[in-house]
């Protein structure tokens, strides 16, 4: 084992022996440094344990036999360094559920032990005192042990084979007495609220004679305030119909006379409008006929200046373009006549000096235009339909060689005209 901090977590203790310690240290939850060989560290789980403590056919004090159920929580007091110590003298190196075991019978012998000292009515009906003996006896022992009882609850008590039906009997003889008492109550309030009733009914009986009468004595008294009220009534509805005439003549005849105003007010209003319409129609036609008229009659007098003063102008620089113009080309007629001329002799000359390769020469750099002439008319076609004997070229190819058999004709023409052969002359050369 090598030496180092051991740790543990809070449910768990370390129980550190050997040198340097007379008794064994305890450390709940905690670490420890522990030196190997000469020390020892050991581990107790601080868990709290569930434990269901079943104790079946247990005679009661009166001999019925039972079983009961009963739930505890159990778990070594880590808290505690005394109990914890104690703990650690009873179960360090036992598993946890040998602890469980030992806990478990214990708890078992003490629950055995309450119910044969108690009734089987006690242990039904107060279940509470039950949990509490079990739980009190049960700590008292265990926590020689370093052992706490966390809680104790009766889980359930049942009839066993022997005693079959106890528990409902008992059931059954309280349930029969709520029922009885149930009963008893139930016909002793009828009785009360019959009597009740009766003094009720007869109360209403003679409180109903006397209701009628006083309706009665009110009907009377209430005929004759009515014929007096009618004869009042009559007569200020005859009067409310004549003043209501009256008022309603009058309303007419106010309501005439202020819609007679409303209408003068309205012709008034009208006369306005249409003025004020005459002169919003004055001021139309001052905007878009009267200023417009002026504008363009002065717009127009402007131009016909302008257009005069121009014309002015543009004949004075026509008249000094024309005499430049003239100068110009009498200059440039000059020039070119004098070239021309000289173009001429050095043709003249040349022509005199190389004779048939100078007009070979011209024909060569006028071929070309003939060829562009020739195939000026294709390029203008939209569409060209060519018929083929299936043996002969199509397409471009034919068109191609169409062209150039045509110039080829060229220099057989030439022969003809000038008297040159073109193909010997270019041999010869």
């Amino acid at each position: 084992m090598s030496f180092g901090f051991v740790t543990c977590g809070p449910n768990e203790a370390l129980v550190v022996s050997g040198c340097c310690y007379s008794k064994p240290l305890l450390v709940p939850g905690g670490r420890v440094f522990v030196w190997p060989i000469v020390q020892q560290v050991q581990k107790i789980s601080l868990n709290t344990m569930t434990l269901q403590v079943e104790s079946p056919t247990v005679y009661t004090c009166q001999g019925v036999p039972i079983s009961v159920t009963g739930i505890a929580q159990v778990k070594i007091q880590g808290q505690n360094e005394e109990m914890l110590s104690t703990a650690c003298e009873q179960f360090l190196g036992k598993s946890e559920e040998e602890i469980h075991n030992i806990a478990l019978v214990t708890l078992e012998g003490h629950q055995r032990a309450i119910m044969g000292s108690m009734t089987v009515e006690e242990i039904y009906k107060d279940r509470k005192k039950f949990s509490k003996e079990v739980f009190e006896v049960a700590s008292s022992d265990l926590v020689n042990m370093g052992i706490t009882v966390v809680s104790y609850t009766l889980k359930d008590i049942r009839d066993e084979e022997g005693a079959k039906g106890y528990l409902k009997a008992l059931g059954m003889a309280r349930t029969a007495e709520v029922k009885r008492d149930a009963r008893m109550g139930e016909a002793e309030a009828r009785k009360d609220a019959q009597i009740r009733e009766a003094i009720a009914e007869e109360q209403r009986m003679a409180a109903c004679f006397q209701n009628n009468t006083e309706i009665a004595k009110a009907q009377r008294d209430f005929e004759l305030k009515k014929a007096a009220y009618d004869v009042e009534v009559q007569t200020k509805k005859a009067e409310a119909e004549m003043a209501y005439e009256l008022q309603a003549a009058k309303t007419k005849q106010r309501i005439m006379e202020e819609q007679m105003q409303v209408k003068v007010i309205e012709r008034g209003q009208e006369i306005a409008v249409q003025e004020q319409e005459m002169l919003r129609r004055e001021k139309e036609l001052d905007a878009t006929v009267r200023r417009p008229a002026d504008a363009e009659k002065y717009r127009l007098e402007k131009m016909a200046e302008a257009n005069k003063l121009r014309l002015i102008m543009e004949a004075e620089a026509e008249a000094k373009a024309i005499k430049i113009r003239g100068d110009a080309e009498a200059f440039a007629i000059d020039a070119k006549a004098k070239a021309e001329a000289e173009q001429m002799a050095k043709k003249a000359a040349a022509w005199k000096e190389y004779k048939s390769a100078a007009m070979i020469d011209m024909i060569l750099d006028t071929l070309p235009k003939v060829a562009a002439e020739v195939a000026a008319p294709l390029s203008q076609a939209k569409k060209i339909t060519m018929v083929s004997n299936g043996s002969a070229t199509i397409g471009a190819e034919k068109l191609t060689g169409e062209v150039l058999s045509i110039v080829t004709l060229v220099p057989d023409m030439v022969k003809t005209l000038t008297g040159i052969d073109i193909a010997q002359s270019i041999h010869a050369a």
